[in-house]
């Protein structure tokens, strides 16, 4: 039976063997290593998707699933090698306006920063910044992996503005706590 409009996948297994020689299939169905940068890149960004998940639990944020879609959006993209109005699932400059207009809207009610912020404070925040931190991760393999093949480059774009809006959510989950400040050398 053919899949429906609606159903992007349909497994009927889970393994089948074919990763097991340390390649793995691309998109397009070319065959490449699990090394290859674009594996490295959409492997980063589905890492970066599972640690979102979990700061979810926490964080309990309708944006964040959305943003879970936008980053199998961005894995889709990055599974196939970039040719521009290939009609592939693309990420696109709508999806890095609705991060920016999220920072703007959350920045706005926060403090101005006097010093830079610290991994940490509430559980919520600490879950943030490890998804911060691997985002950036994420972003660096794809700029990586279009030095060795063509990448969509709103890929990359939008996730270095996805770490910064998990920055400022991280830090929207300490607001009314304490946000732990870096104290430089000689203020410990």
């Amino acid at each position: 039976m053919p899949r429906r409009p609606d159903e992007p996948v349909r497994l009927t297994r889970i393994y089948t063997r074919g990763g097991d020689a340390g390649e793995t299939s691309l998109g397009d169905l070319s065959r490449v290593s699990k090394l290859d940068p674009l594996v490295q890149a959409y492997g980063a960004v589905d890492e970066l998707n599972s640690v979102l998940g979990w700061a979810q639990v926490e964080a309990k944020d309708e944006r964040l699933v959305r943003i879970q879609n936008e980053l199998f959006d961005v894995g889709s993209d990055l599974s196939v090698p970039f040719v521009d109005g290939d009609g592939r699932l693309r990420i696109d400059q709508a999806a890095i306006d609705r991060l920016e207009a999220d920072c703007d809207a959350t920045n706005a009610g926060l403090p101005e920063l006097k010093s830079f912020v610290l991994p940490g404070g509430s559980e919520c925040a600490a879950r943030l910044h490890v998804a911060r931190a691997i985002c950036r991760r994420a972003e660096r393999e794809v700029l990586d992996a279009g030095r060795a093949r063509p990448v969509n480059p709103l890929a990359a774009v939008y996730l270095n503005r996805l770490s910064d809006l998990l920055f400022i959510l991280a830090r929207a989950a300490n607001a009314g706590g304490t946000e732990p400040l870096w104290l430089p050398g000689g203020e410990r």
